[in-house]
């Protein structure tokens, strides 16, 4: 089973709204703070491009208007393609001006996350993480937590998408699951020149209280955490590379689960 995903920023997004479905554009017109209208665009564009790629289809604006992303009942994104439900699933998450969006074929559980590191306090701590991630919190370095408790978080964030639960379910529900890869280790990871890209992907998973098992990866880059999980025991994760052709997009370079 491969995951494809894609990165854009806010520099990518065009000025102009002609890669925009009707419908989407009515949604942009009742969107009136700057920051909100500029986030709701990257999503949209960056779920555009990862599904063009993914179904092979133009990646120019006239084209991409024909695919549309539209909230499911659940509230997860869901893809129309010439107002037809199309054949892939994605996970989108953004911040910070970065926007993630994981692509793959339909049926397959997954979920992805980004979060800007950053510091949480204590209370943040007692109302949102299991007994066993605050055992290792405390076990941590204090320069480190910014970072591990990003990435808890983002674990979360990941499973509960995959679950198309999202914050309805308590994050005390979900126990991220670091194992080997945290601590971090030290130079690069074993995995990751078989990687197109130039993140360090570590193996991660989550568990759902009721059982359920997620498996995934998580990275740095900058200042912000990137998390993908799926309830496949074993999946490959692919980067989609754009070139400077508005239609075109990198050799595909896998990456198998460990």
């Amino acid at each position: 089973m491969i995951i494809d995903w894609l990165e854009q920023t806010e520099i990518d997004v065009p000025p102009e709204n002609d890669w925009l479905s009707p419908n989407e554009l009515d949604r942009l017109a009742t969107l009136r703070i700057p920051k909100r209208r500029a986030d709701w665009r990257l999503g949209r564009w960056t779920a555009k491009r990862a599904v063009a790629s993914f179904l092979a289809l133009p990646g120019d604006r006239p084209a991409l208007a024909n695919i549309e992303i539209r909230p499911a009942p659940s509230g997860a994104p869901e893809v129309f393609l010439h107002d037809q439900p199309a054949s892939v699933a994605i996970s989108l998450s953004h911040s910070s001006g970065v926007a993630l969006c994981a692509v793959a074929a339909p049926g397959l559980s997954f979920g992805c996350d980004l979060e800007k590191i950053e510091s949480r306090d204590d209370a943040f701590i007692a109302d949102y993480f299991t007994p066993e991630e605050k055992s290792l919190i405390a076990r941590s370095a204090i320069a480190d937590r910014p970072l591990l408790l990003t990435l808890l978080w983002s674990a979360k964030e990941s499973a509960l998408k995959a679950m198309h639960a999202g914050l309805r379910l308590p994050t005390t529900s979900v126990s991220a699951q670091l194992g080997e890869s945290w601590p971090r280790p030290k130079g690069k990871c074993p995995h990751n020149s078989m990687f197109n890209s130039t993140e360090e992907w570590l193996p991660m998973g989550a568990r759902y209280s009721a059982d359920q098992m997620f498996t995934g990866y998580w990275c740095t880059k900058g200042n912000l955490v990137r998390t993908v999980v799926s309830d496949v025991p074993q999946f490959t994760l692919h980067q989609l590379v754009e070139t400077l052709l508005a239609t075109s997009f990198g050799p595909r370079v896998l990456a198998p689960h460990p």
